[in-house]
């Protein structure tokens, strides 16, 4: 569960990360990076390639400022995963709401 966040920072079951976090089915991967900073890829995703999801919840940053690149709209729609684009500050309300089996997410913490 997520206890916290603000710009640049999240608590994750009492954990503190100041970097951008992947989360899958509660499993915390920090330092997450993309390859181009405020443009998500599909290469981006990393362990959520590997599981078996059925939403994906994408925090786009304090305001927003993460886009969505096209092939991971088109690699959710092909696998028919819930694909779910919110600032961060809703985006953990989400996955607070939602977080289990199934549900993945990226959090952009700053921007």
């Amino acid at each position: 569960m997520i206890e916290e966040y603000e710009f640049g920072r999240i608590v994750i079951d009492g954990k503190e990360y100041k970097n951008d976090v992947i989360i899958v089915e509660g499993k915390v991967y920090p330092e997450w990076w993309r390859e181009q900073g405020h443009f998500l890829q599909k290469k981006d995703l990393g362990p959520i390639l590997e599981a078996e999801i059925e939403t994906l919840i994408i925090g786009t940053g304090h305001d927003g400022v993460m886009k969505v690149g096209e092939d991971v709209r088109e690699y959710c729609r092909e696998k028919g995963i819930g694909l779910i684009e919110l600032k961060s500050g809703e985006a953990v309300k989400k996955i607070n709401e939602t977080m289990g089996e199934g549900v993945a997410a990226g959090i952009h913490l700053t921007c």
